[in-house]
């Protein structure tokens, strides 16, 4: 039984990683092959074929619903409903529509949209919008966030922009948004937005700092409703029948075991309600579910089968659950639990029953966490010790029965009041926590060393008396001292992060590291803290030996004060040094300076008749062996004639495109000179710029010049000194990665 579970689940998770889906032909195929099988009984493999069926054409559907190429980039006038709990932050309000409908084209089933300074929009109204729609896309970095698969198993067809809209109709029955307001203004000790999170799973009310410190902390998990809030809920429902019945209190007449079990799964469910319903709720309800009949009726089949019923029930349900990091997170801190609880003789004394499961969690989830690429909050047992019983005991139930009873005067009120200042008094200790001990991002490294710590993991959950278990430490420390490819004297390893409209380019060489531009910020979208931070610690570097800015530009200085918050520099350059903050205290670009880290020589130029920022660009030329690279920032036409007045101008391999391939620069002449292999384009995919230019496509292409564009091929990586070919992240083939036709 536990084979053929096993092998059920193993199909339906490989839709993750496949590069294409098959055709319908294949199918077919697999779906006959899978049938015959199990009529055969070769129950292992025809598992395996008819849930990868399944998943593919659950793939296929969500890809086929997305928006169509004739309407990418459009404005439309649009109809529809919005649903779920739109996001109130500073910048702007989002939201998701459902029932879209437009004149110009059949719409996806749910749309996802950002109304920058727009009204208030609550869950349940209809409006008539005028939006700018684009297909799903994210930026493609490596160990980035992959907004692209978050959106495909959300089953969103496309975001967009509202640029006006008019209310249509006023919400109906929309008693979520109602609740969600009652709580916000709630008189909570300072924490309605925290509580609001808690008891409705809204975190839109949180800042920024507030996530951070729960990242910092490990304890987002108490916050964004999850299954140990739903377990929470339903343990406390069935440990107050249980006691009742201990002590005789329980009506004799009702069988208090049924009881127990129906109404903590009521109770639960009714909480899931509360909270919206989402995948991650879904998938503890049933885990919840399967468990309560197991200790009702089934409870000499064991634990694992429970388990695994769950896991497949949640997965035939949203096959791509499987895409999302926190189907794999909930589900690797159950398996960590029921792993080490089973795997036991004796039962744990309650010091042992509360101390250690929060290091076992922490233990069996770091693998996860590493190869997720999510930051390992090193202070997370510390804080769970106390954060998981604080607000399991006290904070959460007194913030439920608060809600329930807010018709009631005053009672509501006060409970709620209660819960916010418990709340209040954990979030400050966590602060002070969290100013102590940094979270850790481990670098990167090769899938068999990642195996080899997992595995380290693995046997130090194992009961203290086995043999091999100390041979775990080891394993586990190559997390921290995992061997790396050195990169040779001479050369230098060349990144283009994907950072939208903007630039950011990491340049290692054996010893140093150089940051060129540090990515856009936008009203609350900072590129320098979400791409280029976790793309540096993914790379192992612990500093950086120079942040050089080429001018002063947002979409290229955006990012450097969270660059240089999160990571030590040592020097900071820019080529309009008036128009950066103060606090980068950067010194000015100056022409024809020049060094040399481990073999590769490095220059700097800037147009000493520069009117503008853009003409200001502080171009740099890298140059391994006899291969050379030129990062030239946004300068024009004219700075690019006083270039080739330079000992710069000499041929070029690599040349980063001026102005993000604007059409006042990449001029022929200048192409010419420099008669580049390949040209490196960062911007943003439908910008409003239209960068590259179609005219400065065309040069390229009438050269020869291969254009790795971000946009398209997310980031691009290449050694320098080396000869070789780039790249990119997109070479990683996923299935829904591919646009739609």
């Amino acid at each position: 039984m536990y084979t053929r579970m096993f092998a059920l689940a193993s199909g339906l998770i490989a839709l993750r990683y496949l590069p294409a889906l098959p055709s319908v032909g294949w199918l077919l195929l697999m779906l006959l092959a899978g049938l015959m099988l199990l009529a055969f009984r070769v129950w292992v493999v025809g598992l395996f074929l008819l849930g990868l069926t399944w998943a593919c054409v659950q793939g296929q559907r969500a890809l086929d619903d997305r928006l169509a190429d004739s309407l990418e980039g459009r404005t439309l006038w649009v109809e529809g409903r919005v649903v779920g709990l739109p996001q109130h932050a500073e910048a702007a309000v989002r939201f998701e529509l459902q029932d879209a409908r437009s004149r110009h084209g059949a719409l996806p089933a749910t749309l996802r949209l950002s109304w920058y300074g727009g009204p208030p929009v609550n869950s349940g109204e209809r409006w008539r919008l005028a939006v700018k729609l684009k297909q799903p896309g994210g930026l493609l970095n490596p160990r980035g966030f992959d907004y692209q698969a978050w959106l495909l198993a959300r089953r969103i067809g496309a975001t967009g922009t509202v640029k006006d809209g008019q209310l249509l109709t006023a919400a109906h029955h929309a008693w979520r948004d109602s609740l969600r307001q009652r709580l916000l203004i709630s008189d909570a000790s300072g924490r309605a937005p925290w509580l609001a999170a808690l008891i409705m799973g809204d975190g839109s009310g949180l800042s920024r700092d507030d996530w951070k410190l729960l990242q910092a902390t490990g304890t987002v998990h108490l916050l964004v409703i999850s299954g140990q809030h739903i377990g929470l809920c339903a343990g406390l429902i069935y440990g107050l029948i249980a006691l009742l019945a201990r002590y005789g209190l329980w009506p004799r007449d009702w069988p208090w075991l049924p009881w127990a079990c129906g109404l903590a799964f009521a109770g639960a469910a009714g909480y899931g309600v509360l909270a919206g319903f989402a995948v991650p709720v879904q998938r503890a309800c049933v885990m919840l579910a399967l468990v309560l009949i197991w200790r009702l009726r089934f409870r000499h089949l064991g634990v694992w089968l429970p388990f695994l019923l769950a896991l497949n029930g949640v997965l035939i349900i949203e096959p791509l659950a499987s895409l999302l990091p926190g189907f794999w997170l909930s589900f690797a801190a159950v398996a960590v639990l029921i792993f080490t609880f089973s795997a036991r003789l004796g039962p744990w004394g309650w010091r042992a029953a509360w101390l250690r499961p929060q290091g076992l969690i922490a233990l069996g989830l770091f693998p996860v966490l590493w190869i997720l690429g999510l930051p390992i909050s090193v202070s997370g047992p510390l804080a769970n010790l106390i954060a998981v019983p604080w607000i399991s005991l006290l904070v959460l139930p007194t913030a439920l029965l608060g809600t329930l009873l807010l018709p009631v005067p005053w009672l509501g009120e006060r409970l709620l009041w209660l819960s916010g200042g418990l709340l209040d008094w954990l979030v400050r200790g966590l602060g002070l926590l969290a100013g102590y001990v940094a979270p850790w991002s481990p670098a990167a490294v090769p899938l068999s060393v990642w195996a080899l710590s997992a595995a380290g993991a693995l046997i130090l959950l194992l009961p203290g008396g086995v043999v091999l278990r100390p041979l775990g430490w080891p394993l586990v420390l190559l997390a921290v001292f995992a061997p790396r490819e050195p990169i040779p004297h001479g050369q230098a390893e060349v990144l283009q992060l994907d950072v939208g409209q903007g630039l950011a380019m990491v340049l290692r060489t054996r010893h140093h590291t150089l940051l060129y531009d540090a990515g856009p910020r936008v009203r609350d979208f900072d590129q320098g803290e979400r791409v280029v931070v976790p793309a540096l610690r993914a790379l192992g570097v612990g500093g950086l030996d120079m942040v050089l800015l080429s001018h002063a530009d947002s979409d290229h200085a955006g990012g450097a004060l969270a660059v240089q918050g999160a990571i030590p520099v040592v020097r900071v350059v820019g080529g309009d040094v008036p128009g950066l903050p103060e606090q980068l205290q950067a010194q000015p670009c100056v022409s024809g300076e020049n060094w040399e880290w481990d073999g590769v020589t490095f220059t700097l130029w800037q147009w000493s008749g520069a009117s503008d920022s853009n003409q200001k660009s502080c171009v740099l030329q890298v140059q391994a062996g006899d291969e050379r690279l030129l990062l030239t920032g946004d300068i024009d036409a004219q700075a690019e004639r006083a270039l080739l007045k330079t000992p710069l101008a000499v041929p070029t391999q690599w040349l980063q495109a001026p102005h993000h391939g604007s059409r006042t620069s990449s001029s022929m002449v200048f192409l010419k000179a420099l008669s580049p292999a390949a040209v490196l384009v960062s911007r943003g995919r439908g910008n409003t710029f239209g960068h590259p230019h179609p005219q400065v496509m065309a040069r390229y292409k009438a050269l020869g010049v291969q254009v790795l564009d971000s946009a398209e091929q997310g980031a691009v990586r290449f050694r320098l000194g080396a000869f070789g070919r780039a790249q990119s992240e997109r070479d990683q083939r996923r299935f829904w990665r591919d646009r739609p036709g």
